[in-house]
């Protein structure tokens, strides 16, 4: 119902910046209002949530560890999320995806049920 495709990542060095982009597409894209986000997965950790933004945009939620760093962004006339990721650190370093959720608002973590198929980051230090 729902297709994400992630791009932009890399490897980078501390300090550094990196825009990760999303498309999306699918039936369920054009008949309903997302909300989307990302979220990363670091080797033998659990997949954990970095950023939502709401249908329109004017409501982001970040993790703390993110906050003033990261800037989620979204343009629905072209079906794109992007993360902008300012000031790299060697602990964001991790497998990014991009997530939608059924619905405009940005709402919690555990609802987002669409997944793209990743893209790495890699911060060396």
């Amino acid at each position: 119902q729902v297709q994400l495709v992630e791009s932009g990542g890399g490897l980078v060095q501390a300090g550094h910046s990196l825009t990760l982009s999303c498309a999306a597409s699918g039936r369920a894209f054009s008949s309903y209002t997302l909300g989307l986000g990302w979220f990363r997965q670091a080797p033998g950790k659990e997949r954990e949530f970095v950023a939502a933004i709401n249908w329109s945009g004017g409501n982001t939620l970040y993790t703390d560890s993110v906050k003033g760093r990261f800037t989620i962004s979204r343009d629905n006339a072209k079906n794109t999320v992007s993360l902008q990721m300012n000031n790299l650190k060697p602990e964001d370093t991790a497998v990014y995806y991009c997530a939608a959720k059924l619905g405009a608002s940005l709402g919690s973590p555990s609802q987002y049920n669409y997944w793209g198929q990743g893209t790495q980051v890699t911060v060396s230090s």
